[in-house]
């Protein structure tokens, strides 16, 4: 049976520890918006590139006058790149067939669209004509660029066998010199199909790097923090303070919630600072669901805290316990994506990340103020925190003593 008085009077004891330790204070507290100012500075150009779509077109015809891949492919290349505006794609022509399907299938190149060596005669025959589009299962998005470019260039010949026979049967006489105008916008490279782009948000521009900075270094230091309170933990087991605590009537179950609300409490102390700072100084923005983030934020500090009170249990001198403390900081932090964002990672670490709570942290963090998910979105990653406590949880009662072995 838990005792909750008692439980909050070793949490309060806790807390006046920690308050008076200025170099844990410094360590906590004020020295990661170091790291954020200077990780602001560094990645302040993440998220700026214009990543525009790159567009390769080969025909597998032979170039004569009236071939119209060839046509087609020349009035839709790009003469000049530098010309383009932001989010319009760059549209190339390669001679090599085979080289672009090797490249393809090696993953150097997402895809390409080819037309076959009977297009133009399908056309003239009214025959079925086809566009290839040849493009790596794993590149969802940039196939469905492609097929949309094919489906582009498939509705504006459509369009103008339509118009064609409307010409023909409307004009009469004067039908064949309306077709040749229509014929020279294609021999004079005029462009057959338009691309806009409305940039209703603005040009591009780099996404704030306070928005994952603040919530990296939030998770690697509460977790520090907690990790390193197990070396307290451990002292007051050397020097028999837990078992004086038991002696005066305090029960096992009370004694593991007044140190695991202690060192919670400290991890909401620190999270409240790092967000109110992040928010009037740095400019972070929470996403679309705040609720979101501080909700994951609390489970986040919960499962730090059962880590800490795991870590003393592991160990048997203070020693042992500062040294594991710092060895799983070091290893967790960069692997979890607390020093770099996870998603310009490659998808073997993101996918390793998720060993470790910091990886589901950063991740639902990420989600919710840089893509703008909502609280569903993140569901997986609080289910996620919630094992993890419950792991963390289990083994520091299961393995807690309060007597030096």
């Amino acid at each position: 049976m838990v005792q909750p008085r008692l439980v909050w009077f070793i949490a309060l004891k806790d807390l006046k520890l920690f308050s008076r330790d200025r170099a844990a204070l410094f360590f906590f507290i004020l020295f990661p918006f170091l790291f954020v100012v200077l990780f602001n500075f560094i990645l302040s150009d993440i998220g700026g590139e214009d990543d525009r779509l790159v567009f390769h077109l080969v025909t597998l015809e032979e170039e004569t006058e009236t071939a119209l891949s060839h046509q087609i492919i020349a009035a839709m290349v790009t003469p000049d790149e530098s010309s383009l505006r932001p989010g319009e794609p760059l549209i190339i022509e390669v001679d090599d067939y085979d080289e672009l399907r090797r490249q393809v299938e090696e993953k150097e190149l997402g895809g390409f669209l080819a037309f076959p060596e009977d297009f133009t005669e399908s056309l003239f025959t009214y025959r079925e004509a086809e566009i290839e589009v040849v493009a790596d299962p794993e590149a969802v998005s940039y196939r469905a660029a492609l097929y949309g470019l094919a489906d582009g260039i498939s509705s504006w010949i459509g369009a103008e066998y339509v118009v064609r026979g409307t010409i023909t049967e409307l004009a009469g006489e004067q039908a064949q010199d309306i077709l040749e105008s229509l014929e020279g916008q294609v021999i004079t490279g005029e462009p057959l199909i338009g691309y806009t782009s409305d940039n209703t948000a603005g040009e591009v521009e780099a996404e704030q790097p306070s928005n994952y900075t603040i919530s990296g270094y939030l998770v690697m230091f509460v977790f520090f923090a907690a990790a390193l309170s197990a070396q307290a933990i451990v002292r007051e087991r050397q020097n028999h303070t837990l078992e004086r605590l038991l002696a005066s009537s305090v029960r096992r179950s009370t004694l593991i919630g007044g140190i695991f609300t202690g060192t919670a409490a400290k991890g909401l102390i620190q999270i409240i600072i790092f967000w109110t700072v992040g928010i009037l100084v740095f400019n972070v923005d929470l996403g679309l669901a705040p609720a979101a983030v501080i909700i994951l934020s609390f489970l986040m500090v919960i499962v730090s805290a059962a880590f800490g009170v795991m870590l003393a249990t592991l160990v048997k001198t203070d020693r042992g316990a500062d040294s594991l403390a710092t060895l799983a900081a070091l290893i967790m932090a960069p692997l979890g994506g607390c020093w770099w964002p996870l998603f310009i990672a490659p998808q073997w670490m993101q996918s390793l990340a998720k060993v470790t709570p910091h990886g589901w942290a950063n991740e639902g963090f990420n989600k919710l103020m840089l893509f703008g998910a909502d609280f569903a979105d993140v569901a997986p990653a609080m289910l996620a925190l919630v094992v993890f406590t419950i792991i963390f949880g289990s083994i520091a009662i299961w393995r807690f003593r309060t007597a030096a072995a």
